[in-house]
């Protein structure tokens, strides 16, 4: 289903003392590039903020007035979108992924919209996916009863959506103070998610777009460097890259450069066992 994404990333962040909260860096990239990684199959993109380097283009606008709320801020940005369904966003949503996303999208069905749910079970309306007309519509009424968009909260916007809701409290967990900044550069740490996490950062640092099967490069090195020499491990997953590249790039370059590597360490291997 075709989307746009608008992500709010402005705010005083006043828990974090002001500090620029879409810059600060989880896992050594910014939340706001995190997130926009999350929604890079969208259409057309939307942060509404002060203009800020980021990881991909993107348009930008600011709400009127400048601090007048997320309300104000979701109207700023949908004004920008022509796609049948707008995900909102907050820029300080350092676990969402395209996986998460893919699945507000595709869970509308019959809603007008589909909101996460965090870990005690309250709704985020800013890890969400709306249809766009019954959002401008809610945006216009509010607009027309309240003589402007400004200081309004959130849950005005959706009190009249008919709205699904998908549990997810990894997704859902959102940076608003230095002890959620301090949990969240831990927690991606964690053993379970630390290469993961790590290559998503090479790959966003480096500009590739890649898929990247870890489980086939990993049993490479390890073949690489109990066949010959442990140096041999890196060495080997460059030129399998730098193969790659020569021919494309591209997953099925790097596989085939995978599955030659790694055949030629078995027969290394066995050369050595039989002089052995």
């Amino acid at each position: 289903m075709t989307y746009d994404a608008v992500i709010l990333a402005g705010g005083a962040a006043r828990r974090l003392g002001g500090a620029d909260k879409p810059a600060l860096r989880v896992g050594a990239r910014p939340l706001l590039d995190r997130v926009l990684g999350a929604c890079r199959g969208a259409e057309r993109t939307v942060v509404v903020g002060p203009r800020r380097p980021t990881a991909r283009a993107v348009r930008w606008t600011r709400e009127e007035p400048p601090g007048g709320g997320p309300v104000a801020a979701v109207d700023a940005g949908v004004r920008h979108t022509t796609a049948p369904v707008v995900l909102v966003l907050s820029a300080d949503l350092p676990f969402l992924t395209d996986g998460t996303v893919g699945a507000l999208v595709q869970g509308l069905g019959e809603a007008e919209g589909v909101l996460l749910t965090d870990s005690d079970g309250r709704e985020q309306p800013l890890v969400a996916a709306y249809r766009a007309e019954p959002l401008r519509r809610e945006l216009a009424l509010l607009a027309a009863e309240h003589g402007g968009l400004a200081g309004l909260p959130l849950r005005l916007l959706t009190a009249e959506l008919k709205l699904g809701r998908l549990h997810h409290p990894t997704a859902s967990f959102d940076c608003d103070t230095w002890e959620d900044i301090t949990t969240a550069r831990a927690r991606i740490r964690e053993h379970g998610h630390v290469l993961d996490e790590w290559i998503a950062a090479v790959k966003a640092e480096l500009g590739i777009d890649l898929d990247v099967d870890t489980a086939a490069l990993l049993d490479l090195a390890r073949d690489a460097a109990h066949g010959v020499a442990r140096p041999a491990a890196p060495l080997t997953t460059f030129l399998v890259g730098y193969a790659a590249a020569q021919q494309g790039g591209g997953p099925e370059a790097l596989a085939a450069a995978t599955g030659k590597a790694a055949a030629l360490a078995a027969r290394w291997a066995e050369e050595a066992e039989s002089a052995g």
